[in-house]
């Protein structure tokens, strides 16, 4: 497989279909993919399903992206901060659908999807509403809850730097949920500060090899 080098975040986000399932990195803000984001919003793309850390930061970003009205579910483990107003509002309106998942179980759904694995049994959340309706099974003599991989039609992440093969590296914060992501899609693209020529990165320091992504496209330069 080869990487396509895009010009533009328009370029790398075409053909995104409607009813997708985008898989968004990010920790907060630190490695949310807002060119890319943005560049979605553009492209038009509706009835989305979103898998990301959080529900939207401000106004910016995956925030953007809910008050656009584009977006028909969030699957996130932290819906609700002091800066998520865009989406508090839409679900206290009825407009959008929340899946809660804790945050360890979330890296582990796409982690299982990269890996092929299909479904794990999990102590998290046994006993709670998040669990209610799920197959459990004991094990070792505690309960354990049946959950099923999660997989994207596209991920949109954040890395900080790619060579000319798609080779990622991160940096600190901004690597918690791209890497299992990158590994868990049909179409991974990658925004990128700084795009090296192949071999300037030390193959030791490679997190998502180049075979798991399909496009990269370096940041705008902030205005």
């Amino acid at each position: 497989m080869t990487t396509l080098l895009c010009d533009h975040a328009d370029e790398a986000v075409a053909g995104t279909e409607d009813g997708s399932t985008v898989l968004v990195g990010g920790f907060g803000m630190a490695g949310m993919p807002v060119d890319l984001i943005d560049a979605l919003i553009r492209q038009g793309a509706k009835d989305l399903t979103v898998v990301s850390n959080n529900a939207g930061n401000g106004e910016a970003g995956l925030a953007a992206l809910l008050a656009e009205g584009r977006v028909r579910k969030v699957i996130c483990s932290f819906p609700r901060q002091a800066d998520s107003w865009v989406f508090d509002d839409l679900y206290r309106a009825g407009r959008i659908e929340l899946e809660v998942v804790p945050q360890g179980n979330l890296a582990e759904r796409m982690r299982a999807a990269g890996a092929g694995i299909g479904a794990f049994f999990c102590p998290t959340g046994v006993g709670t509403l998040l669990t209610e309706g799920k197959e459990t099974r004991e094990i070792d003599g505690r309960t354990h809850v049946l959950e099923y991989p999660i997989k994207g039609d596209v991920a949109l992440i954040g890395a900080h730097r790619a060579d000319r093969m798609g080779n990622l590296v991160y940096r600190r914060t901004a690597r918690n949920f791209g890497p299992v992501m990158a590994t868990a899609a049909t179409t991974v693209i990658a925004q990128v500060r700084e795009i090296v020529e192949t071999g300037a990165i030390d193959p030791e320091t490679v997190v998502t090899p180049g075979i798991y992504v399909d496009r990269v496209v370096k940041e705008a330069d902030p205005a």
